[in-house]
C-alpha cells in the first residue's frame, strides 16, 4: 500500500501540472489574436491534453485502488476523480487525501 500511496502522490502532481499547463495553453490559443507569438505558444501546447488524458486514466485506476484499500466512501473517490478535471483543485485534494490517509491508516501512508 505504501507503494500505491507514493504512486498516487506522484500522479496527482503530474496530472495537476498538466491540467494547469493545458488550461493556460488553451487560454492563450483561443483568447489571443491569431498569429501572435503567445497564441502560437498556446497552439503548440495543445498536445498536452493528450498526455493529460492518458495519465489521468492511470490516475483514475490508482485513486480507485487507494480508496478501496482505505475503505473510503464513494464521495471521497468522486472528489479525487473530479480534482483531476478542475485546474488547481487536485493540489488541495491531494493534501487532504494525504492527511486523511495518515490519520486513518498511518501504516499505509508512509513515504518511501
Amino acid at each position: 500500500m505504501t507503494k500505491l500511496f507514493n504512486v498516487y502522490r506522484v500522479l496527482a502532481l503530474v496530472v495537476g501540472v498538466l491540467l494547469v499547463v493545458g488550461t493556460l495553453g488553451s487560454v492563450l490559443k483561443y483568447l489571443l489574436e491569431d498569429g501572435s507569438g503567445l497564441q502560437q505558444l498556446g497552439d503548440d501546447l495543445t498536445p498536452i491534453w493528450l498526455v493529460h488524458g492518458w495519465i489521468y486514466m492511470v490516475y483514475v485506476v490508482v485513486a480507485f485502488l487507494l480508496a478501496q484499500k482505505a475503505r473510503w466512501p464513494l464521495t471521497q473517490l468522486a472528489l479525487m476523480l473530479v480534482a483531476g478535471l478542475v485546474p488547481g483543485l487536485i493540489f488541495w485534494v491531494e493534501r487532504r487525501v494525504v492527511e486523511r490517509l495518515r490519520a486513518d491508516h498511518p501504516e499505509l501512508a508512509r513515504s518511501a
